[in-house]
């Protein structure tokens, strides 16, 4: 949380938590209000998830994003942010480790999601890539308007995959899900306002 600059933590259940940050999440155009909270979980089988959309690799704060998944990787060996629209809005993923980005992808149906990419495609990647028949680099320069779809529609839905290739996933949390500590409710700094 220190890394991050969240500050008044309370604490509350995953239940209570994916309340607020959907409600947070479905604000007015041009509200930041959005940005205000994260939800900070108790340890789920050795990760921490902080979720919200003040962690959207591919939103408006995505540079920042990127410098905390350096930051936290270079102090816990990894770190990852993702974004998956539930209704058909696309994906994104930010795998850090050791303080260096290994890959930033979005595909969410914006005019900047290929200035956003760096690194080369993941393993889960290359995988739906060749399945398409699609060079597994990624590179889509040779293929057809077909397969570009083919690869757009895949990587809409492709965020909860890449996350438990990597780690854990809120979607596939259960009663067997190692849990320790407490979830936290917090502000960020967008949150919190000037001093």
């Amino acid at each position: 949380m220190a890394i991050l600059g969240l500050s008044s933590p309370r604490p509350v259940t995953f239940a209570e938590a994916r309340a607020v940050i959907d409600a947070d999440g479905h604000g007015e155009p041009g509200d930041r209000e959005h940005l205000s909270r994260e939800f900070v979980s108790p340890e789920v089988d050795g990760w921490t998830l902080v979720m919200g959309a003040w962690c959207d690799p591919c939103g408006e704060r995505h540079a920042e994003v990127l410098r905390s998944c350096q930051e936290l990787s270079d102090r816990y060996g990894a770190a990852q942010a993702y974004y998956f629209g539930a209704q058909d809005d696309g994906s994104a993923w930010l795998v850090a480790e050791n303080g260096q980005v290994i890959r930033r992808y979005a595909a969410t149906g914006e005019p900047d999601d290929a200035s956003l990419t760096l690194g080369t495609p993941l393993p889960c990647e290359r995988v739906k890539l060749l399945e398409l028949g699609l060079p597994a680099d990624g590179d889509l320069r040779a293929a057809s308007a077909e397969q570009v779809e083919e690869w757009t529609v895949a990587a809409f839905e492709l965020a909860p995959e890449v996350a438990a290739a990597f780690g854990v996933t809120p979607f596939t949390l259960s009663g067997d899900t190692k849990v320790r500590g407490t979830g936290l409710l917090a502000v960020t700094p967008d949150g919190a306002g000037p001093c």
